[in-house]
């Protein structure tokens, strides 16, 4: 008997007990971290995510829950050369190791090549999603060749400075002297 699995409140244990699969699409929006991170722009974006459950060794005393996560997303990231908008793919394809709690995640980590979770009833797989995408970021996302740049400026009172006499500065200091003009 399978059952419906709800991603922001899932099972870990019983979704790979199952063997299970949970895909989607949401928009940018629902990701508050990641669309700060495009300055607002794209809120309407696809963000398009798959997990699947596995449980390895389920006859042993500690079964292994694992979860494979894949996510990608066209991100409107900041260039840093040129700090005009540039559409990159950002994508995630990673496996998860779950343990009962957090000593054994602490133990684990270090040895092991996935990431090392504790098991919940209620795991928020959305915030697991929107994590691995912040962390898949590139640290200087950039144009392949930025596009140009102006480089003028125009200040209409500029000239109009330039054309007024300028007033003495130590002109002005003698008129406070005594005895001075003023």
């Amino acid at each position: 008997m399978s059952r419906a699995f709800v991603p922001d409140r899932l099972d870990v244990r019983r979704f790979a007990e199952e063997g299970a699969r949970l895909d989607g699409s949401t928009p940018l929006s629902a990701f508050e971290r990641l669309l700060a991170e495009t300055q607002g722009r794209g809120a309407d974006a696809p963000v398009a995510w798959q997990a699947e459950g596995e449980l390895r060794n389920p006859r042993h005393v500690q079964p292994e829950i694992r979860m494979h996560l894949q996510a990608h997303a066209r991100l409107a990231l900041t260039c840093q050369r040129c700090l005009q908008p540039v559409e990159l793919p950002v994508a995630v394809d990673r496996d998860f190791l779950f343990v009962d709690d957090e000593a054994a995640a602490a133990a684990l980590d270090d040895e092991s090549e996935e990431d090392v979770l504790v098991t919940s009833r209620a795991f928020d797989l959305p915030a697991l999603v929107e994590d691995e995408l912040l962390m898949a970021l590139p640290i200087a996302p950039r144009h392949e060749t930025c596009p140009p740049v102006s480089l003028e400026v125009a200040d209409p009172g500029f000239e109009a400075a330039e054309a007024e006499p300028r007033k003495n500065p130590f002109a002005q200091l003698g008129k406070l002297k005594p005895g001075g003009e003023g």
